[in-house]
């Protein structure tokens, strides 16, 4: 109950404190420029200025947090990446060379790609098969809650639920794991499913599939329902049938929000951490870049240098997407 009561007091404290700075900055701004003065000019003059400084009294804590939870840790990253262990000594781009040679980087890239690969294509296709299934049926929205729940649930909580489910019991001993218990059931030999070298790597993945197909589905539904029923009706009158449909008239339509969702299961892959380090902690040839950088900045003593390095290396391998990713939204919702 401690850790109820500490996310309590923080909520409450974090509330208390927005409406504090909200009213205390609207009162000492309307004291230091008074709208009323007794001087038409002067009231004129106080109630511009006031209007190009509340903006930003308001922006302020935002703007003070992004910097200092945001650009600060880019900037001291890529001062470290220059430096060595301690972050003291400059190295140059020894770090970075270091990397390119190094066999667990490499092995880390390519666990990446595969996600790549794997991830957004199947959470984006599975996403758009439930939006578009659920709309036609009666009880959908309670088939959308379900396929958006695990949504709500954390990384790690979903590593928890996804570790029984692969749950693998040596000897004599009754298999607990849903997927074991099938393979058993079936007359098969149960597996240790995320101890296998590069399969293991695929069980991972549906977890994360699993999560983010909800997310998927949300968006492409909203954009299935912004279809006109014109071109459906017309496409219908010409004969076109139900997958002709969907595929040639339907999904080009909404081709611009698959991208946008794509790209945004991307970054997210990009950044995987959490489902890795819970269920086999990089072991196995299952290590992805972010859980790389944890190792070396905070294991075995520590090297911020290479570990500065490898956050690098990840900023720089979604900055771009990322980029490409608001311009596109930006560009679909003026297109609107």
């Amino acid at each position: 109950m401690e850790q109820v009561w500490t996310a309590l007091f923080t909520i409450v404290l974090g509330i208390f404190a927005a409406i504090s700075w909200f009213w205390g900055a609207n009162f000492c701004l309307d004291r230091l420029l008074p709208a009323r003065t007794g001087d038409p000019a002067q009231n004129a003059r106080n109630i511009h200025r006031a209007g190009l400084i509340r903006p930003w009294l308001f922006l302020g804590p935002a703007i003070l947090a992004l910097g200092l939870y945001l650009v600060y840790p880019v900037w001291e990253s890529l001062f470290l990446s220059f430096h060595g262990k301690a972050g003291q000594e400059f190295v140059g781009t020894a770090n970075y060379r270091w990397l390119l040679a190094d066999a667990g980087f490499r092995e880390s890239i390519f666990n990446n790609f595969l996600w790549l690969l794997v991830v957004p294509a199947a959470s984006t296709f599975l996403g758009l098969l439930a939006a578009a299934l659920t709309d036609r049926i009666a009880w959908g929205n309670i088939a959308k809650s379900l396929i958006f729940m695990p949504m709500a649930i954390s990384f790690v909580g979903a590593a928890v639920i996804w570790k029984f489910v692969y749950d693998y019991r040596s000897g004599d001993d009754a298999q607990i794991g849903i997927l074991n218990a099938l393979v058993t059931w079936a007359g098969g030999d149960p597996q240790a499913w995320i101890a296998l070298p590069f399969w293991n790597n695929f069980f991972l993945m549906a977890i994360l599939v699993w999560i983010q197909t909800g997310f998927a589905m949300v968006i492409l539904s909203a954009a299935l329902r912004g279809i006109p029923e014109e071109t459906i009706e017309a496409a219908v009158l010409d004969g076109a049938n139900g997958i002709q449909i969907f595929f040639r008239i339907m999904v080009p339509q909404i081709w611009g929000t698959i991208a946008v969702v794509w790209t945004t299961i991307t970054i997210t892959v990009l950044k995987v951490f959490d489902i890795v380090l819970a269920m086999t902690n990089g072991q196995w040839k299952s290590n992805v870049l972010a859980n790389l950088m944890f190792d070396w900045m905070f294991r075995g003593g520590g090297d911020f240098g290479r570990g500065a390095a490898i956050a690098i290396v990840i900023m720089a391998l979604v900055t771009p997407i990322m980029i490409w990713n608001i311009r596109n939204a930006r560009a679909e919702m003026e297109g609107r």
